[in-house]
């Protein structure tokens, strides 16, 4: 499964928004995924009153999260404009009234960030919903990692991920996707990328991922925080060609004498 992350990089907006998700289906996407938070919960106290430059002007960083945050017109949009391009829907969702405001939506799982997979009134809510859930690890730590893993009954996928923005290369991590595949072996493993480029994404699903998703953009120049990590629709495209390609190119662990290899055997082979 390839889920396109737009979060917030609608910038507000919902042309844009639609654009990303027409462009995410053409590019052969499976799902487009929204962030859902309530500004007053998420930002701490000490931020919510800093003024900030942003897509909107000088203001508050509690009202520019405000601004950026999509309502329920919205998501009613949204949701309408994915039915007629027949591409699924989701969202990650930051607070317990972000996922009862979510929870009204008919999507095929919901996504617990990796900023909250402590949070444990969080998960007991999504239990609640009975609606299969992704979880993403940056910033986490095997015990942290094995606690919502345990506590969250509808689990389907977990992500391995590094939430720096964009991620160095040497922080990777990428072989604990084999690690995660062993020790969750009933779960679908995947990997949230954040890096420049793709390689890294290539390389995952090489590793066995089963589930990729990366962020996307119109482009990476406009202002805000996640652009520059994502894939403008161009990479997108290629990623999404190339990982189709990968289980092709891997074949089975068994050697075999291929067909093609059989007349240059008649030709170069003595014996």
């Amino acid at each position: 499964m390839f889920i396109a992350e737009i979060g917030i990089n609608h910038n507000g907006d919902l042309k844009i928004a639609k654009r990303l998700i027409y462009e995410a289906k053409r590019c052969g996407a499976d799902v487009v995924k929204f962030q859902k938070r309530s500004p007053e919960v998420c930002v701490p106290e000490d931020q919510k009153h800093i003024k900030k430059d942003s897509i909107f002007g000088r203001m508050d960083y509690i009202d520019y999260r405000h601004k950026i945050e999509f309502g329920k017109k919205e998501y009613d949009e949204i949701e309408k404009f994915c039915k007629e391009q027949s591409i699924l829907w989701s969202a990650s969702v930051w607070d317990v009234d972000s996922l009862n405001f979510i929870g009204q939506y008919d999507i095929p799982f919901v996504k617990i960030p990796s900023a909250c997979i402590t949070n444990i009134d969080l998960l007991e809510r999504v239990n609640s919903y009975g609606m299969d859930v992704i979880i993403s690890t940056g910033m986490s730590t095997e015990y942290e990692i094995s606690q919502a893993v345990q506590n969250l009954h509808n689990l389907v996928g977990i992500l391995h991920c590094n939430s720096s923005y964009p991620c160095k290369t040497s922080e990777m991590n990428l072989n604990y996707i084999v690690t995660m595949k062993e020790k969750y072996f009933n779960y679908k493993i995947g990997y949230s990328g954040h890096e420049e480029g793709f390689l890294p994404t290539l390389v995952a699903k090489s590793l066995g991922a089963q589930i990729i998703e990366r962020h996307i953009t119109l482009n990476k120049q406009l202002p805000g925080s996640d652009h520059l990590a994502s894939l403008n629709i161009i990479e997108l495209g290629q990623l999404i060609e190339s990982l189709s390609k990968i289980d092709e190119i891997l074949g089975e662990d068994r050697k075999i004498v291929f067909e093609s290899e059989k007349e240059q055997l008649r030709k170069l082979r003595n014996v």
